[in-house]
């Protein structure tokens, strides 16, 4: 029985994810582009504004490795811009458990999705005035790098 589920799960096809329009994520998409492409654009977009790229999730193959599932390219960069993180976490400690900023690319039927989540909404759970300012700098920033994506 178990082996017969472990052939089911390896025979699914990957389909596009839909990933709409989320109110917390600024994003663009870009119709027909090449995902590897839209990658070298997004980190150097990043590095225009002052970002670095701490992490990288390759979740098709994370998923692929331990579940067996495939799924269509989906990689998720975690970006820092050190002056802004540095000022946050000294502002507020705890701040560092919404850190790194995440850069999603992913695959959809149409083309290729990027986004990140609104760091003004994501920030709002500190619930602190002095973190205000950083989230607005932060949103400001990303939503460059999301716009410049071609």
């Amino acid at each position: 029985m178990i082996a017969r589920q472990r052939n089911a799960m390896t025979q699914t096809t990957p389909q596009a994810w839909n990933m709409g329009n989320p109110h917390y994520v600024i994003s663009t998409r870009v119709a027909g582009g090449d995902f590897d492409e839209v990658v070298t654009q997004v980190r150097a977009h990043l590095k225009e504004n002052g970002f670095g790229v701490l992490t990288e999730i390759d979740f098709k193959k994370t998923m692929k490795v331990k579940m067996e599932k495939d799924i269509p390219r989906y990689l998720i960069l975690g970006a820092c811009n050190p002056p802004l993180a540095y000022e946050a976490v000294s502002s507020e400690p705890g701040v560092g458990v919404l850190l790194p900023c995440n850069v999603l690319v992913s695959e959809e039927e149409s083309g290729i999705f990027v986004g990140a989540i609104d760091p003004v909404k994501m920030f709002s759970v500190v619930g602190r005035d002095e973190v205000e300012h950083l989230a607005n700098a932060v949103k400001e920033k990303i939503t460059k790098v999301i716009n410049a994506v071609k």
